[in-house]
């Protein structure tokens, strides 16, 4: 079965801003989610985010450093791995997976304002269709997400 791969391409927010909103919306669906970030700094900066993010709100999350991965509702990691058996994929700061199929869904997150990383999601777009997955394009736009051709 194919996996349905989100590309969300940010021109009015910061994945700070955008990514807690999608992995809510994940934990509501009742599903878990990986997220796969560039290097173990930014890591350690979205773990922190995600704690402070929302003073009226919790979003349950870990990583490494915290540990019990299989009770993390949403994994934080730079390494290509699922130790919390999340159907949810998001990738950002353009790390790559290679279980992107190990899922229901993936979702692309990158800045629309470096020009290096819209390159770099042209070049997996095509990629993942040509694996056969089903892709789908989200722009930001002034009302929110819009969902492209």
């Amino acid at each position: 079965m194919a996996t349905e791969v989100n590309f969300y391409h940010l021109t009015k927010s910061s994945l700070e801003d955008a990514l807690p909103r999608l992995l809510e919306k994940t934990l509501q669906a009742g599903e878990r989610a990986v997220v796969l970030l560039g290097s173990p700094e930014r890591v350690d900066a979205l773990n922190t985010h995600l704690w402070t993010f929302d003073p009226n709100g919790f979003l349950p999350h870990g990583s490494a450093r915290d540990g019990e991965a299989e009770r993390q509702p949403v994994w934080l990691t730079h390494h290509d791995e699922n130790p919390n058996g999340a159907a949810f994929l998001f990738v950002a700061d353009r790390a790559r997976s290679e279980r992107v199929a190990d899922y229901k869904r993936c979702f692309e997150l990158f800045d629309g304002r470096d020009e290096a990383a819209v390159a770099d999601s042209r070049e997996r777009w095509k990629a993942y269709k040509a694996a056969g997955h089903a892709v789908v394009y989200w722009q930001q736009t002034d009302r929110g997400w819009e969902k492209k051709a």
